[in-house]
């Protein structure tokens, strides 16, 4: 050992029948045993194991005359011995013993030795029992204990702290363990032990090596370790760790209130004990926040609590919703706003020599800390607090809130890289907020866009009833591109319209409402659904080449769109429709059974140049549409197939009202946290009945006219509409006469009664009439001006075989 003689070595003879018959004084200074204690004994006292076969006597008998024995010390240890025996002999050669000269075993110079015990690291030999047999100066520093504290203790005795582990929800192993299982299996081990040294406030991280010795046998007589402190490193990677979690804790959902907290929950308990974030109002609602300026600090600054989180709130537990908070003039985090700097308070207790006490890292040199830091203030420990880092939050020049990182009841001092962690994870969130508030601008502009561009209220037609719901997509996603829409045609029609636009966001909702203008006035000019399509697919063609960049390809499925149109005849229960690429409506019957589609879509609009097909249904009086876009039924876990038969289920026909079927519909088949946007148009359609139309045909001849203008006038005195009489004669007289003289037979007249009074001619001639000024002395051209200026409305439908002239007059109410 150091400050010592060089070890001990012991001279024993050893007679013919095992018993001692000398001792020298190595024999005291080794194993603490006089002569007078040894001689006259056998041999076998001295050991602590049996002794091996033959002992003494086959000790140097054969070629290797040393052997290690474990030898009983006076004072009840155990010391590990090289033995090494000489046989003596008499004149006659007769055998008289032996002497046998016993040293401890791996016996090294002084200057070994006291390598060993002036080591930096804590250097340790246990017996099998977890007994003392050695410690260096390093390892009575770290234990708190003297060599001749220890000797001959058993480990548990001495440091009990080391039977558990500082952080148990991390699975550690208490150290105790680790070196009982070494003793017990043999296998060496590697560990990182963490653990708070008596007499100190602070956390240490030990790097530990343990191994089995053993003896020239195989035995395991010893349990070495050995040990560096690596706080420095340790408490750096577990920055590293909590930095990592941020990494793919924090801004996984473009949710302000989501963010700020993934920010409170993700640095607690590894790093603080109470996390609180404070954001301006204007960052909940997605608005640019005020300035705070610096040479202006005495102004109160008005927040509003967005997540708070501490060690003594459940995991899954969600903090109560934002709460108003003020910071007053002078305040920390009032200061550190208007500064832009952050602030370290601690309240630490004076240490040695009257200077304050840091944490282990925390560098006394104050180059380490940022100008201004640390604070000392003692206040902050009535709040039960031992530290607080109060950072600001800000992310592209701007000022979004405040955070605090607290500390609560632990010694622990913060340290000038616990501001650096604080600050990164601070920074981190500080983006996800600002982008999140960014987005929810952007996210709420394109809605109000597009329930703008949305259809407000629904016509009232007697042809349908119609029920209509749109969702957006949630929370993390943007504002899609879905619509629909309802148009009244001439003939008591109706044009029901369902559409997505590819893509999200401004740009979407921007073509949506292109889109739905395009098949409005597409519309009005009562072309059929599959020449409706084709013009809308020029129309995207053209809308793409107007986005496309100088230089650039666009592809055109950027702007492209499905839209799926149909038109429903209240008069003959027809439905003709056609689709670009969207889902086919669902036709259910009065009596529950599906009606089915036989068309195949069409490409999606904005492909160009392929044909779309329509088709012509008749439907039973009374039957439910369901219109809808394929958010309502695209799902990760089902097909689009069980997904329609799924909302053909939900379809409950005998619900009596549309509304209420709607929310049904809507509830069933849209998860929580939906991906899309999504659509839906329930319809039930009605027959206009038989006796509220009226049709004649009339000959190619002008002698007719008067004719036709008796029967519309007889007709609309039966139904009650004397008032419309007049008016009803004087556009009769017109457009039967234009259809005589310019239109081509077969010629026929129609009057409907529906929610308006409806007069039709149709002919065989593809040539539409138009309003013209006449001169003065013109006999002809002001037919239609009068039509024009008598009725609420009027228009040319062309058909497959000619065309239809309509006007529709208001009936009272």
């Amino acid at each position: 050992m150091a400050g010592k003689q060089d070890a001990p070595t012991a001279a024993v003879v050893v007679g013919p029948g095992g018993m001692v018959s000398g001792w020298s004084e190595g024999g005291r200074l080794l194993l603490g045993w006089t002569a007078e204690d040894t001689v006259g004994r056998p041999v076998t006292d001295l050991l602590v194991d049996p002794p091996p076969p033959g002992f003494p006597e086959g000790y140097g008998a054969g070629p290797d005359p040393t052997g290690f024995i474990l030898l009983r010390h006076r004072d009840g240890s155990a010391v590990d011995a090289v033995v090494t025996a000489q046989p003596l002999s008499g004149p006659d050669g007769r055998a008289m013993g032996h002497v046998v000269t016993i040293q401890r075993w791996g016996r090294r110079p002084v200057i070994a030795d006291r390598a060993f015990e002036q080591s930096p690291f804590a250097l340790g030999v246990y017996d099998p029992e977890l007994r003392f047999l050695w410690i260096n100066a390093s390892s009575g520093r770290v234990i708190a204990h003297s060599e001749e504290q220890v000797l001959g203790r058993k480990y548990r005795e001495v440091l009990p702290e080391f039977d558990r582990t500082l952080f148990p929800e991390r699975d550690d192993k208490p150290y105790t363990d680790a070196v009982a299982q070494v003793a017990r299996t043999g296998e060496p081990t590697r560990l990182i032990t963490v653990f708070r040294p008596r007499g100190s406030d602070y956390a240490n991280a030990w790097a530990t090596s343990i191994w089995p010795v053993r003896d020239a046998e195989g035995r395991v007589r010893a349990i070495a370790n050995w040990g560096f402190d690596m706080s420095a490193e340790y408490w750096a990677r577990q920055r590293l760790l909590i930095l990592n979690e941020a990494s793919g804790g924090i801004g996984r959902t473009l949710d302000v209130i989501g963010t700020a907290q993934e920010l409170a929950r993700t640095p607690v308990p590894g790093f603080v004990d109470l996390v609180s974030v404070d954001l301006f109002d204007e960052v909940l609602r997605g608005e640019e926040p005020p300035s705070v300026s610096a040479s202006d600090p005495g102004e109160t600054i008005r927040l509003s609590r967005a997540a708070q989180h501490s060690t003594k709130m459940d995991a899954g537990q969600v903090p109560e919703v934002t709460t108003p908070v003020t910071h007053a003039p002078g305040s920390v985090a009032a200061r550190c706003m208007a500064a832009g700097r952050s602030t370290v308070e601690l309240a630490a207790e004076p240490g040695q020599g009257g200077e304050w006490a840091f944490g282990p890292g925390l560098a006394a040199d104050p180059a380490h800390w940022p100008p201004g830091n640390p604070v000392i203030d003692e206040s902050i420990a009535a709040d039960g607090l031992t530290g607080r880092i109060t950072v600001p939050l800000r992310a592209r020049g701007t000022l979004l809130g405040v955070v605090a990182f607290s500390r609560v009841d632990r010694p622990e001092a913060f340290t000038a890289d616990d501001l650096i962690l604080a600050e990164e994870l601070t920074a981190k969130a500080a983006v996800a907020i600002d982008n999140a508030r960014r987005y929810s601008r952007e996210r709420t502009t394109a809605l109000t866009l597009q329930r703008a561009l949305l259809p407000q209220g629904l016509p009232s037609q007697e042809a349908v009833e119609v029920a209509s719901r749109y969702l957006p997509g949630g929370t993390g996603t943007e504002v899609g591109g879905d619509w629909f829409d309802v148009i009244p045609l001439s003939g008591a029609r109706v044009a029901l319209v369902v559409g997505d636009v590819v893509g999200h966001g401004l740009h979407a909702s921007a073509s949506m409402g292109r889109l739905r203008t395009a098949v409005r006035t597409l519309a009005d000019v009562d072309l059929p659904p599959d020449e409706l399509l084709t013009h809308l697919d020029d129309l995207v063609l053209h809308l793409a080449s107007d986005l496309q960049p100088a230089g650039h390809f666009l592809p055109t499925g950027e702007s492209g769109a499905t839209c799926l149109y149909t038109v429903y005849d209240p008069v003959s229960r027809h439905l003709t429709l056609a689709s670009a690429g969207h889902p086919l409506p669902l036709i259910i019957s009065q009596d529950g059974n599906r009606t089915p589609v036989r068309v195949h879509p069409g490409p999606p609009l904005g492909i160009g140049g392929l044909p779309f097909e329509a088709t012509e249904l008749e439907l039973p009086e009374d039957s439910l549409l369901a219109l809808y876009t394929d958010g309502l039924v695209e799902s990760r876990e089902r097909d689009v197939d069980q997904r329609t038969a799924e909302l053909e289920r939900a379809l409950n026909h005998s619900t009596a009202s549309l509304e209420a079927l709607c929310d049904t519909v809507m509830d069933t088949m849209l998860p929580r946290r939906r991906t899309d946007d999504a659509a839906l148009l329930l319809v039930r359609t009605h027959a206009l009945d038989p006796h509220h139309v009226a049709d004649w045909d009339v000959e190619p001849d002008t002698a007719q006219v008067p004719r036709a203008r008796k029967l519309a006038v007889d007709q609309v005195d039966a139904w009650g509409l004397e008032d419309a009489a007049f008016v009803t004669e004087l556009v009769v007289s017109e457009l039967v006469t234009n259809a005589i003289r310019y239109g081509a037979p077969p010629i026929r007249l129609r009057l409907i009664r529906d929610t308006s009074l409806i007069c039709e001619v149709s002919d065989a001639s593809n040539t539409a009439p138009h309003l013209r000024r006449a001169r003065a002395f013109d006999e002809g051209g002001r037919g239609l001006l009068l039509v024009a200026q008598l009725t609420q409305g009027w228009g040319t439908r062309h058909t497959a075989d000619g065309k239809t002239i309509w006007c529709a007059q208001p009936l009272p109410r």
